[in-house]
């Protein structure tokens, strides 16, 4: 039992909030963000949409069933620490490989415990997403000084491209469809080729692809309208990622365009992917207060009036009041009326916010992607 809080929460006010550690030890700098979802806190971390950021769960028990392979959404890990109210416990789950804790100390993630997280989330909600400083330190010997000069010198994730920093190196294929207990299987269809750009994809994005009978290469995110023009595709994917989407537009913006205007090649894509695609065919972005974070956001399908539950990461929103007159908006959240969806109006390119592949969260979206291939050409 730790007597000494060798932990600490260290914000851009000064304000400094002590509790205790596990998984690395070390020191970060990130935007703090709350997530409401009760389960799939392994997908939750390993999502590279969380580069920079550092996690307040508000469910509290947070490591009952370990960890596994299968369960990461990519193969590194970008979050910078997890805040949890209670202290991860051995875990007991049949599909278990190790506990939360030795993950988290492979993957150089920090852990903190011991904190009022119902406050801190309340907070959040109420001010927005605040820089903050998290330390673990054996030896309780905390440079609190320091700490705050970091918090507040971090520029935050405003005008910050941080595709770049997750975006796989090289092209490569994918193959493996979803995988089945207690093993997996590859699926050997392949009808029509996809070319999935990388801003940070999730894995269960390609599994849902390949499930559906699809040859997918995954680009990098600086990847050019004439490389991707000649894998002679029938659809393009644009995928989840972290950052600002004016910041990552710089680059791909131009080969979208291009993609858009000189072809008539089907478009897919997902939360970074769908705010790119906003700013490629005239729309603006901005900063949210909160963002959205979670596995429970209702989300209403405007054209049938459906509403979907679904999983969603993101800071920055599409504003749909800036959308031009050929592009329709799809969805909207019913928690703000944030834009959730568009499509352009005489071509098969279509986009949503949220997470249609889940993991975690329901599957209420995946026709979504049945959609986009039925678009192929």
């Amino acid at each position: 039992m730790l007597t000494k809080k060798n932990a600490c929460l260290v914000f851009d006010d000064g304000e400094i909030m002590k509790g205790y550690g596990y998984g690395a030890t070390g020191l970060s700098v990130a935007e703090l963000c709350f997530n409401t979802a009760m389960f799939g806190y392994q997908e939750v971390i390993s999502d590279p949409s969380y580069a920079d950021q550092i996690i307040l769960f508000t469910f509290p028990h947070i490591g009952n069933v370990g960890v596994n392979p299968d369960d990461n959404e990519a193969e590194k890990t970008f979050a910078r620490g997890v805040i949890t109210h209670l202290k991860p416990n051995t875990p007991s789950n049949w599909r278990k490989t190790d506990s939360l804790n030795n993950w988290l100390v492979q993957k150089n993630i920090i852990g903190l415990y011991g904190l009022d997280t119902r406050e801190l989330t309340l907070r959040l909600r109420d001010k927005g997403v605040i820089n903050v400083v998290i330390c673990h330190q054996e030896n309780c010997d905390f440079d609190y000084k320091k700490m705050i000069k970091l918090a507040k010198g971090w520029s935050g994730l405003e005008g910050l491209d941080l595709a770049i920093k997750v975006t796989c190196d090289e092209t490569y294929n994918w193959k493996q469809g979803h995988w089945l207990s207690p093993g997996k299987y590859n699926n050997s269809k392949k009808n029509k080729k996809i070319i999935a750009i990388d801003f940070g994809i999730k894995k269960n994005i390609l599994r849902s692809l390949s499930n559906l009978g699809c040859e997918i290469k995954v680009v990098p995110a600086t990847t050019s309208f004439k490389e991707i023009i000649e894998y002679n595709p029938n659809g393009i994917f644009l995928s989840n990622g972290p950052g600002d989407p004016k910041a990552t537009g710089k680059y791909i913006i131009p080969v979208l365009k291009e993609i858009i205007e000189k072809t008539e090649l089907p478009i897919f894509g997902i939360c970074l992917g769908h705010q790119i695609l906003a700013l490629a065919l005239g729309g603006k972005t901005i900063k949210m207060k909160t963002g959205h974070h979670g596995a429970n956001h209702p989300v209403q399908d405007l054209k049938t009036g459906k509403v979907e539950i679904t999983s969603m990461n993101h800071g920055f929103t599409v504003d749909s009041m800036t959308l031009p007159e050929n592009v329709n908006e799809t969805h909207i959240s019913l928690f703000d009326k944030s834009n959730c969806g568009i499509a352009l109006k005489n071509k098969k390119v279509f986009s949503v916010q949220y997470h249609p592949e889940a993991s975690p969260g329901p599957t209420d979206s995946l026709y979504l992607f049945k959609e986009f291939i039925d678009n192929l050409l």
